[in-house]
């Protein structure tokens, strides 16, 4: 069964969320990738606000390409989310809830999910061309010059993603070795 979850999300919502459930996300998610990040924990360092309230939202690690004429946006399949790993629990403490990627987190990733209640989603990395069409605005709200890894807010509709790792510090990608491993082979 697919949860419908809506953003910004709630602690209440995070808790709700197992390793390995399936979800539809709706509402405003926000685009970032390393070099916004980057320039985020520094803005954090020079004690300047971020260009967005982080409070409960969700960070999709995406460089969309540019959009075709009459399209929001173009191709917006998931970056690596360990690029993002050296800035995660900084934005985690600060309140954010939710974070959408492929592949593995590290432990202090995980630690701060686990301590602050937050989740990681996966998107499936491939298909970009689909996840775009579920993207139904977008606006650049900060660091243009990037180009791509501007700072964007999306509204997303019915955006496919499963739990990877849950605000309880289960891992799919673990979970899923071991049930692998011992499962009978043929």
């Amino acid at each position: 069964m697919v949860k419908v979850i809506h953003t910004p999300l709630t602690i209440d919502v995070v808790k709700s969320l197992k390793c390995g459930d399936e979800v539809s996300i709706n509402g405003v998610i926000y685009a970032a990738r390393d070099a916004a990040h980057k320039l985020m924990l520094e803005l954090l360092k020079r004690g300047e606000e971020l260009p967005f309230d982080i409070k409960n939202q969700v960070i999709y690690y995406v460089g969309p390409c540019p959009a075709k004429p009459g399209m929001p946006i173009g191709s917006a399949g998931p970056t690596t989310s360990g690029r993002m790993d050296a800035y995660a629990p900084e934005l985690i403490k600060l309140g954010l809830k939710g974070m959408i990627g492929k592949g593995l987190r590290s432990d202090a990733v995980k630690q701060a999910m686990k301590e602050y209640g937050s989740v990681y989603f996966g998107a499936v990395g491939g298909a970009g061309a689909l996840l775009a069409q579920k993207i139904v605005s977008q606006e650049v709200i900060a660091f243009p010059h990037l180009g791509p890894e501007a700072v964007r807010k999306l509204v997303v509709k019915d955006f496919p993603a499963i739990v990877v790792v849950d605000s309880y510090g289960s891992d799919l990608y673990r979970t899923g070795r071991e049930k692998y491993r011992s499962s009978p082979q043929s």
